[in-house]
């Protein structure tokens, strides 16, 4: 979850120093996910934990260095927790909390996020971080979380992060109970704007929802928590995870899967804004699984006739048959009734 640690979060190569092996993840869902060619190996890892350079990077990719911030006031600075004034936390979880702070000399507000080398060693689940910090790090989309730099000591992570004032958008729901038509259709293009970036580079984040969405100053949608997430050229995977209500077809019956994990994820998100609740919400999870392969979807008369149309083109047992994400931002009722504002674009000095 965003500003409240989840289950799924891992660790950039930092505590494995000891040699000792982690005891399995607790995870959200039966099947671990295993690391993946889209992360770093091992000796990068410790070279980086070492502070001795890694390789030349591949053409296009900029290097994240540990313990470096950048920022449009100091485009290159080594950090550690004295260079931040820690103010007021912004969410608790079980690996760590997130804190509202600001850079001393800049005062570049940023949401601290911290971690516990241990509490993650004991849950198994480094190559999570590890993969979260090198895929959001290379990430630059208005709708997508900055990731700026991470840094650590002996005990502790420190990922640096966009601050989104805000929250999460799971407690505006909570606050709302269902969102309007021209708010639901706003945050829609916005996702899948970000989303079909993301694709573009060849990420899949498989775990949107509500708890992983954040809400900057004026409203606007910023997708965060990619420990999910998989850099995988061959956008093919075959894992589970993710949150069962989200959970597409080919997930839960165990089949490959590719980027379009996404857009039904899109589906479940548009219905859930604007009812109140997911699509395929039951009272057990059998009932649940039940429900997802069958595409068992019904609409109370609140829901509209062009969101309907909208959601049931995303929401298709077959993958290929869902709405691309260029059609949904094409989509009439997304058209008719968003009122995205994109922001300035940033034009450095």
């Amino acid at each position: 979850m965003a500003y409240k640690e989840n289950v799924n979060p891992g660790l950039y190569g930092l505590l494995k120093q000891n040699g000792a092996p982690a005891p399995p993840a607790a995870q959200r869902v039966p099947l671990k996910d295993p690391p993946t060619t889209g992360t770093p190996s091992d000796a990068l890892l410790l070279q980086r934990a070492a502070g001795r350079p890694p390789p030349v990077p591949a053409a296009g990719r900029v290097p994240v260095e540990p313990n470096t911030l950048v920022t449009p006031q100091y485009p290159l600075r080594t950090f550690t927790i004295e260079d931040f004034e820690v103010g007021r936390p912004l969410g608790k979880g079980k690996f760590g909390n997130v804190y509202l702070a600001r850079e001393r000399t800049s005062h570049f507000v940023v949401a601290l996020k911290v971690l516990f080398k241990s509490q993650i060693e004991k849950e198994g689940v480094e190559h999570q971080l590890r993969r979260e910090i090198e895929i959001q790090a290379h990430l630059r989309h208005p709708n997508v979380l900055r990731l700026y730099n991470y840094f650590h000591d002996r005990k502790r992570v420190y990922l640096i992060l966009e601050y989104a004032p805000r929250g999460e958008l799971y407690k505006e729901l909570q606050r709302c109970r269902r969102l309007d038509e021209s708010r639901s259709a706003t945050l829609m293009e916005e996702l899948a704007d970000a989303l079909l970036y993301c694709h573009g580079k060849k990420v899949i984040h498989r775990d949107i929802k509500p708890e992983n969405l954040l809400l900057g100053l004026k409203g606007e949608l910023k997708i965060a928590d990619f420990g999910w997430s998989v850099h995988a050229p061959s956008l093919r995977r075959k894992t589970m995870c993710g949150t069962l209500d989200y959970l597409p077809p080919e997930m839960v019956e165990g089949r490959t899967h590719d980027e379009k994990v996404d857009l039904w994820c899109l589906g479940v998100l548009c219905y859930e804004l604007l009812v109140g609740h997911p699509p395929f919400e039951s009272a057990s999870h059998t009932e649940t699984y039940r429900r997802i392969t069958k595409v068992d979807l019904h609409f109370p008369p609140s829901v509209p006739e062009g969101a309907r149309d909208l959601i049931s083109r995303l929401l298709r047992h077959d993958p290929a048959e869902r709405l691309p994400l260029r059609q949904v931002l094409q989509h009439p009722w997304v058209r008719a009734h968003s009122r995205r504002v994109l922001p300035p674009a940033y034009v450095p000095p």
